[in-house]
């Protein structure tokens, strides 16, 4: 006889922690994006590049929402 193991609680909680690790990736990559459009709006304040300042600004005003 088959032994289904869909709904086991090992199952379940392998499901939780692929979630959890999900979580964090997208948590981690969120982060990373965000420093770096720090750095870029300070490089174009520093050039004085008012065109892409704003839109850095607005992509991360995006981010932040």
């Amino acid at each position: 006889m088959k032994k289904y193991v869909l709904h086991s609680p090992q199952h379940e909680i392998g499901n939780m922690d692929s979630l959890f690790a999900e979580m964090i990736l997208d948590e981690a990559l969120l982060k990373f994006r965000k420093e770096q459009l720090d750095q870029k709006i300070d490089q174009s304040l520093r050039n004085r590049n008012k065109s892409e300042f704003l839109r850095l600004t607005e992509e991360l005003k995006q981010i932040k929402d």
